[in-house]
């Protein structure tokens, strides 16, 4: 079957637009806050969506490169966790360092994309 037409990514920044554009005005007050909340999780689910998946890809990648191997597939993060904490991977590691960098900017690319 193929993809619904509009995809939920469009649904969900539609309702976005309508609350942020034609409610919130109208609201003050504890609803006008509540209301920017919920704005705020529509928009960052609409980004999940279009995001998560490559980050989620480079999330896989990257550990296994530090490794030098394939790594854990199922859990490469763990892994490093562990060549971190037995000391085969130095906590100073520039690559490291680049990993974890890359990582934060995804999460905030995500989450709050104005911190990146």
């Amino acid at each position: 079957m193929g993809q619904p037409i509009p995809s939920a990514a469009t649904l969900l920044q539609a309702a976005a637009s309508y609350l942020d554009e034609d409610l919130l005005p109208t609201l003050d007050g504890y609803h006008r806050f509540q209301t920017r909340v919920v704005i705020h999780v529509l928009r960052t689910v609409v980004l999940e969506i279009a995001l998560a998946p490559a980050h989620d890809r480079a999330e896989t990648i990257r550990p296994a490169a530090l490794l030098q191997h394939g790594g854990d597939a199922d859990a490469p993060n763990a892994e490093l966790g562990r060549a971190i904490a037995d000391g085969r991977m130095a906590l100073d590691d520039p690559e490291l360092l680049a990993h974890l960098r890359q990582t934060l900017r995804d999460a905030l690319a995500i989450n709050n994309p104005k911190w990146t």
